[in-house]
Parts: C-alpha cells; structure tokens; sequence
C-alpha cells in the first residue's frame, strides 16, 4: 500500500478531480484525494493525498496558501480572470505611482471581507455559483471573512494600451479568491480591473521546487517504488502541535480511548487539534478539546493503518 502526500505541480488546464483521477490510473489506486480545488486555468502546487494520508486530507486544506499573481487594470471580466468576457472598461490615462500602489496593496492585509465570485464552486442553495453564472444569473453572495497573511508587488509596473499590470504575491488563509482580491486592488485605485495570470507557489510549508509533474510520476512509478518521493504523513502535519506518547498510552490511542488533556494544551480552544505521535516517531492520531468532558481529550482522527474514526 502506497501511504503518503504527493506533491504535484498541476499544470494548466486540468481541473484538481482531474489529477485525481491521473494519479489513481498511474498508481493503480483507489485511495486518493486532493487538498483543495485549484482552477483549471491556474497551475502550481496541489498536495494529493495517497492510500492512509486520505485521513489527513481536511487539516491539508486548512493550511495557508501563496500565489504569485498577475494583475491587469483597465478592464474587468465576467470570471475576474483572463478566460473571461470583458464586462468594464475604463482606461489608466494617467500613470499610476508604485508608491499609490504599494499603499493600496498594504490596505488588505490582515482580516478583511471577501465576496466569492460568480464563477466560483462555493455553494448557495443547494448549487454551485458558477452553475448560476452559466445560466446567466447573478445572485446575492454572503461575504465571507479571510486573512491576508503578507501581500506585495514583486514587479515593475508595466503600462500597455492603457492598462496597467503588475505581479504580486500573497500568502493568505483558505478560501481566498486571489481573482476577487485583484479586482478590489482595482476597485482601491479607481479602475475595473482582472488577474490576469496566477500560480500556486506554496501550500503550507510545500513550495513549488518540490513538486512533480504527472509525466515525471508516471516515470517514476514505471522505473519502481514512488514512496521516496512522497511526503510522509508526520511531516505533512508539522504545523500542528505534537504530542509524544509512551507505548501503553499508544495501544490506547490506537482504540480510540479519551485521554487526560495535558496542561500544555489546556488552553485548546474547540477547533484547535493536536498530533500525537508514538515513541517510534509514527502518528497515530489527531486529538482535540472533548466537546461535553473537561480536561479530556479525544481522537479527531484515527490514522493507524487498520483503524477508523
């Protein structure tokens, strides 16, 4: 059995089911998941969860993510993208200082509101925005909150019949829509504006130069075993607490047993979850605050081999 998290740079073009599908056929699998929609049009970094790792899918999705992106004022589109048709033009016939820029930019970071695009897989009604969008009806979308982690200009600003572009790159929690977010940098300056082109360059603590493509995997498995290039399951949730346990609390744990919540975590808040890990340097678990029982703690996730949660 194939157990771990494969790195993929997706390429452009390819929905994330897509990949899915691709890495099951090349590994002659069924235990596989992706962490978090990436567009057709954008390509970079889609963690794929393989065989126990499908466990561990949920607190993948929840880490932040980084995009360099291309944003083009002038003119806005139906997608608030380059696949989209023009819907607003307005053009910059005025230079536009980096300085003016840089300050609008600052302006998102931290916690702001976002409204999710028309053309996005967000659900309302039982069915998804952009099966409305394609029948041509726009409804109302409750705005959502986000956080801008770090937001800055990464190029020149380049002028063209016009319009205005420049890249930038933003590291910003889940559920952002980068493509919203140029169009509100535009909307800041003055201007209708579009992303124009984006990449995923990190997920979490995964960058880019250490992902492979489908062509490259499908090498790899024909020549042998692809675990080696496969990131184990404890080093895809080093961002959450640890927790290292004696062997008689292992069996335990690997039964689903309620544990005394040590003090370090007492200060665990609901949503708040913790890695717990045997002697042999295995996780076994992702525990949490008990939701009825204070100062106890209870299995998340189960994630031994044999075990379900």
């Amino acid at each position: 059995m194939i157990n771990g998290v494969l790195l993929l740079h997706k390429e452009r073009g390819m929905t994330s089911h897509d990949c899915v599908f691709k890495v099951r056929k090349i590994l002659h699998t069924k235990k596989v998941g992706h962490t978090g929609t990436l567009d057709p049009e954008v390509s970079g970094v889609l963690p794929i969860c393989i065989g126990r790792a499908t466990k561990i899918v949920e607190y993948l999705t929840d880490k932040s993510k980084t995009y360099d992106a291309e944003i083009t004022i002038g003119f806005s589109t139906t997608t608030e993208d380059q696949t989209g048709e023009i819907v607003e033009e307005k053009k910059v016939e005025k230079p536009i200082s980096e300085k003016e820029i840089d300050a609008a930019l600052q302006q998102f970071e931290g916690t702001i509101e976002q409204i999710p695009p028309m053309f996005s897989a967000v659900k309302i009604g039982g069915k998804k925005l952009y099966e409305y969008a394609r029948e041509g009806i726009e409804i109302e979308r409750p705005s959502r909150e986000i956080t801008i982690h770090r937001i800055e200009r990464t190029t020149p600003v380049t002028y063209e019949d016009g319009n205005v572009s420049f890249r930038f790159t933003v590291l910003c929690s889940k559920g952002t829509y980068v493509r919203t977010l140029a169009v509100d940098i535009g909307k800041k300056l003055g201007f209708p504006a579009h992303m124009s082109h984006l990449i995923r360059i990190g997920s979490g603590d995964f960058t880019l130069d250490e992902c492979i493509t489908l062509d490259e995997l499908r090498d790899i498995s024909e020549e042998g075993p692809v675990d080696e290039h496969l990131v184990p399951i404890e080093r895809a949730l080093n961002h959450l607490p640890k927790w290292e346990i004696n062997d008689t609390l292992a069996s335990k744990v690997e039964n689903g047993a309620v544990l005394p919540m040590p003090d370090e975590f007492a200060h665990f808040a609901e949503e708040d979850r913790v890695a717990v890990f045997a002697p042999s340097g295995r996780c076994l678990a992702i525990y949490m605050k008990h939701p009825t029982k204070q100062n106890l703690m209870k299995p998340a996730k189960i994630l031994s081999q044999d075990k379900q949660s």
